[in-house]
């Protein structure tokens, strides 16, 4: 799959460790978008919290053509049902291009989801379910999407 338009990392989590693997500060990279009372850095780690009147979420403040993004999650424990933790590349417009990565709340005893999509020329309908085979509210555990002209990984 080619992306000839830029992606910008849009995140929108629950609980969240990131750290910021460059010299840069988390604000030159980055800015909230909602929540920002929500955010505490720690050196080159970022920490979101989730309430019980609202979660956190930040965008890139520049668009990358390709990359990797590596982050790491804590899920909510127990009933999380109507709580999603996501994170997404995007770029801009109507015929956008766009690749998700989901966990979907649960309800207490249910397996844990998460839901992916791929998006080209403003066409999604990509949708994978997959249930998770280890229990993410445990601990942090490392996610990444990679990037390039060819693939989504």
């Amino acid at each position: 799959m080619a992306f000839s338009s830029l992606s910008r990392l849009v995140i929108s989590l629950c609980v969240l460790c990131v750290s910021v693997s460059s010299a840069a500060r988390f604000d030159e990279l980055f800015h909230p978008y909602w929540a920002s009372d929500h955010f505490t850095i720690e050196g080159q780690t970022v920490n979101m919290k989730l309430d019980k009147f609202s979660g956190a979420g930040f965008s890139s403040k520049s668009k990358y053509m390709f990359g990797k993004v590596n982050i790491q999650i804590k899920l909510v424990e127990g009933d999380s049902a109507g709580t999603v933790t996501a994170f997404y590349m995007s770029s801009d417009g109507p015929k956008h291009h766009e690749f998700d990565f989901e966990f979907l709340g649960n309800t207490t005893g249910e397996p844990y989801l998460v839901q992916t999509n791929v998006y080209v020329n403003g066409v999604g309908n990509r949708e994978q379910r997959l249930k998770l085979w280890f229990d993410p509210t445990k601990d942090f555990h490392s996610y990444s999407i990679l990037w390039n002209q060819h693939q989504v990984v």
